[in-house]
């Protein structure tokens, strides 16, 4: 499945679906919203994601760059780098890129989605640099990206914000729920892959790491749902989040004095290729942003939810979840549609709604596979991304039932 197919298909789906409501059913705007998607997106495509991007890239790439002088990111890449070389066996021990890896995962596990991008992207800069094929996306490539676009994410504090924008009586109800979520979503996507790259599962070292990263988690949420308040734990999600945003380029700063370099001049010569890259991938997202807009304006989604709510009916299954299916369906397409979605849903139905609740959970149990996939492999001119995007959506599904099933058990 490679973006190419999918990019064409949106377009083909929503001029179908637009001529049907045209003929049938005398929808004389409906090629009008199409058309509007395509202006209003490709702008926002630029505007508000490529430029905004600039600054962060350049931040964050200069940063990553005192810290790969300093000596940090090396440092990182010996801590993981036995679990890391399982799962990566194309990348050589020591690789600069095991330590922008898990640097992309520990922003992505605190919810630093502006800190992530940056990070991850320099990850897949260096691994296409060991990429024999160009064109066609590596097996530590793909891994990498779907271990990305699983979303695994522990403190869930945009989420939380909204829910207590809207004055939700407990707005951090669904922290563990999320959790387990992007947990599941995480963990069936490495399986996937694994598999197909046909990675030994049974290691002692990948066992141990996933044994303990489990652990880890387990306590994590038992901690916090025994000994802190509701309030609290909002408060110290928030803080731990921004504390260690801030404490990563100190670290890596002091680093940089303590090895007697010119933290300031290798800072500028990081953050000169932040520009660069934002300015490469623009394409990539006009492309598949414009392409998500046409088939999300056609009515596509609604016609899907009335479909899935008829044959919930015919088999007599509650159907409050259905609800909150739009945020599903919008979340492997657009990270800022999906959370359009989830407010909307909170709105809709109520944010201590079974659907409310859902719907916040359906957008913390997985990362956006196809805006990933194509800001990603386009930042590094890849062309075929192979077995990327199923994969990807395997671990959405898997955290689309997971958070349903979680729902039930724990708001009923």
């Amino acid at each position: 499945m490679t973006l190419n197919y999918i990019w064409i298909a949106f377009f083909l789906i929503a001029f179908v679906v637009a001529l049907i409501k045209l003929i049938f059913l005398g929808d004389t705007e409906a090629f009008k919203l199409l058309v509007d998607g395509i202006f209003s997106s490709s702008k926002s495509s630029v505007i508000d994601i490529a430029l905004p991007l600039v600054g962060a890239m350049a931040f964050w790439l200069g940063i990553l760059n005192i810290g790969e002088k300093a000596g940090a990111i090396n440092f990182l890449s010996r801590i993981v780098g036995p679990f890391f070389s399982r799962l990566f066996p194309e990348v050589p021990k020591n690789h600069p890129a095991t330590g922008q890896m898990l640097m992309n995962f520990s922003a992505n596990l605190l919810g630093l989605d502006n800190a992530a991008t940056p990070l991850g992207l320099k990850a897949m800069g260096s691994l296409q640099e060991l990429n024999p094929d160009k064109d066609s996306a590596s097996n530590a490539q793909i891994m990498f990206l779907v271990l990305h676009t699983s979303g695994l994410q522990l403190l869930p504090v945009t989420i939380i914000a909204q829910r207590a924008i809207l004055n939700a009586a407990n707005p951090t109800d669904v922290f563990i729920p999320c959790i387990i979520a992007t947990y599941v979503a995480t963990v069936v996507g490495l399986l996937v892959v694994a598999v197909k790259q046909k990675i030994n599962l049974f290691d002692r070292v990948i066992i141990t790491w996933l044994g303990g990263l489990t652990t880890l988690i387990t306590l994590m949420v038992w901690c916090f749902t025994h000994y802190l308040t509701k309030g609290q734990i909002s408060t110290i999600s928030t803080i731990a989040s921004n504390l260690l945003l801030f404490t990563v380029p100190v670290l890596f700063i002091l680093g940089g004095l303590i090895k007697k370099i010119n933290v300031f001049d290798v800072f500028i010569e990081g953050a000169k290729g932040g520009f660069e890259t934002s300015v490469k991938i623009i394409p990539y997202l006009v492309a598949m942003l414009v392409g998500i807009s046409v088939f999300r304006n056609c009515g596509a989604l609604d016609y899907m939810n009335e479909c899935l709510r008829w044959v919930c009916i015919q088999f007599n299954w509650d159907t409050r979840f259905v609800d909150a299916m739009p945020v599903a369906y919008m979340k492997p397409l657009s990270g800022s549609g999906s959370k359009a979605m989830m407010i909307n849903t909170m709105q809709t139905f109520g944010v201590d709604s079974f659907a409310g609740r859902l719907g916040c959970i359906f957008n913390g149990s997985a990362d956006t596979t196809f805006y990933i996939v194509a800001l990603y492999f386009g930042s590094v001119g890849i062309k075929k991304s192979r077995y990327a995007i199923p994969a990807g959506l395997i671990a959405d599904f898997a955290g689309i039932i997971t958070a349903v099933l979680v729902a039930y058990l724990f708001f009923g």
